[in-house]
């Protein structure tokens, strides 16, 4: 069983997430003595003197997953059960009314032993042996039975080479295959792949050919064809605009040129895939956050340009820790903070016409260094901070009508936490690290959608129009 590890980080080590030296959002927040850690405040904190919203970091964008959902271990379609016949027989006093069996044939009655089986207990008190043969079952945790179509939480127990505890890391999801990338614990950046076999939950860290970028948290991670396009970034001070690509057939680094009107230094952003285009959005350069939106043409490896565009309609507010999903052609903005205020607006910007539309939405709820994962005509949100704390709480935005809804989910779930990551695989949501403003997590969580496990099934739906 994975060690649940987790760095213990003091109050007074918490730093703001821009990371930078005073007046540029200093590392340290105002509310809190001077350090050189690594650690996000929630709040996005900067520095009072500063007029400009301060820069931030946000998980990575989530593909959908079309994963049949009959092929769930643990799902009630794929549930085994023994069957134990506790009808005792006696050929003496039973008759059978089948007539005799015929010689070399199986008899269709099956006989049970009536002999009762004693145990002492004089050596080892209530202890119960198991009757020879029988398997040794450990007893389940006390947790609450749940109603058998329901959303259930469960810690997983993985094996093999665990990751340090992580956050601000990055996720991509390639066959059953889970690649996490950079992150931080409460003091040091890292910039090592480790693998997640989905199936076995088994962990393992690969040899890689050539430079990876270097040791970075809050960037992103974006996967086309099996490639990891990874971009920006930071660590400590530092904030990164570079792109690194990372090919998950040949487990190898490659470092492309690219040209054009390339992205100012940035974390805390997000990043989508579109009609050959890695699309940019937000994020903070450790001046202030930013609202800005770019597109990388990535259908020659050999001439990338990058593009900044020119939109219309009314932009969110400058932000960083939110997050951005692909739905068809529109990129959907939830939550994030500019430094000052937790959000809870959605925004959807068109790329076919680069113009910005405000959602509006009943009973908002505010969010940041959560995750939002789409599955089918919802967007699952896991976790975050809502302003106040941090929480476990999962929220589901209906794509089609544009307003929340909130399930029911039993099990034991994630303690409250953000800056984890969640990816979709075989009707399951898998959570793995985060941090809840005192420690880092190593563990992994599985959501299983149990009824809802149709949903990545609903492709042809429509957004709403505004």
């Amino acid at each position: 069983m994975a060690a649940n590890r987790s760095n213990q980080v003091s109050n007074e080590e918490e730093d703001s997430p821009t990371d930078t030296t005073n007046p540029a959002f200093p590392d340290e927040s105002p509310t809190l003595p001077p350090d050189n850690s690594v650690n996000e405040d929630p709040r996005l904190s900067i520095s009072p003197n500063n007029a400009g919203p301060s820069s931030i970091t946000s998980p990575t964008t989530t593909p959908p997953s079309h994963n049949n959902p009959y092929n769930n271990p643990s799902s009630p379609a794929h549930l085994s059960s023994r069957i134990v016949n506790s009808q005792q027989t006696s050929s003496s006093n039973q008759p059978n009314h089948r007539g005799p069996t015929p010689v070399g044939s199986q008899s269709p009655i099956v006989t049970v032993s009536t002999t009762t089986r004693r145990f002492h207990t004089h050596h080892h008190g209530d202890r119960r042996r198991n009757p020879q043969g029988e398997p040794h079952i450990p007893q389940a945790p006390p947790v609450p039975p749940a109603p058998a179509p329901s959303m259930y939480w469960s810690k997983i127990r993985t094996h093999g080479k665990i990751p340090k505890a992580l956050r601000a890391h990055t996720v991509n999801l390639v066959g059953e295959l889970m690649y996490v990338f950079g992150g931080c614990d409460s003091r040091t950046c890292f910039n090592s792949i480790y693998i997640f076999d989905a199936d076995t939950m088994y962990w393992s860290k690969p040899r890689t050919i050539g430079d990876p970028p270097p040791s970075c948290r809050a960037h992103s991670s974006t996967l086309v064809d099996k490639k990891l396009f990874i971009f920006g970034g930071g660590d400590g001070p530092e904030y990164f605009n570079d792109l690194y690509v990372f090919d998950t057939d040949t487990l190898t680094w490659t470092k492309p040129k690219t040209t054009g009107n390339i992205p100012s230094r940035r974390r805390a952003h997000t990043t989508a895939y579109y009609n050959n285009c890695i699309y940019v959005f937000g994020g903070g350069d450790g001046v202030r956050a930013l609202n800005d939106v770019y597109k990388l043409n990535i259908s020659d490896m050999n001439n990338l340009v990058w593009e900044k565009l020119e939109t219309t309609g009314r932009p969110p507010i400058s932000r960083g820790y939110h997050t951005s999903n692909l739905v068809g052609n529109k990129l959907v903005v939830y939550g994030g903070s500019d430094g000052h205020e937790c959000f809870d607006d959605v925004f959807m910007l068109d790329l076919e016409r680069n113009n910005w539309i405000k959602v509006n939405i009943a009973n908002s709820r505010q969010r940041l260094s959560h995750t939002a994962t789409q599955v089918g005509s919802y967007l699952f949100i896991v976790c975050g901070h809502d302003g106040v704390r941090y929480t476990s709480e999962v929220l589901l935005l209906n794509l089609v009508t544009m307003q929340w809804e909130v399930r029911k989910v039993y099990g034991t779930p994630p303690s409250g936490r953000g800056y984890h990551t969640t990816i979709l695989y075989d009707s399951r949501l898998f959570v793995f690290g985060g941090y809840d403003g005192h420690s880092v997590f190593d563990d992994v969580y599985c959501l299983d959608l149990s009824a809802c496990a149709y949903l990545p099934q609903i492709t042809n739906f429509q957004l709403p129009e505004f």
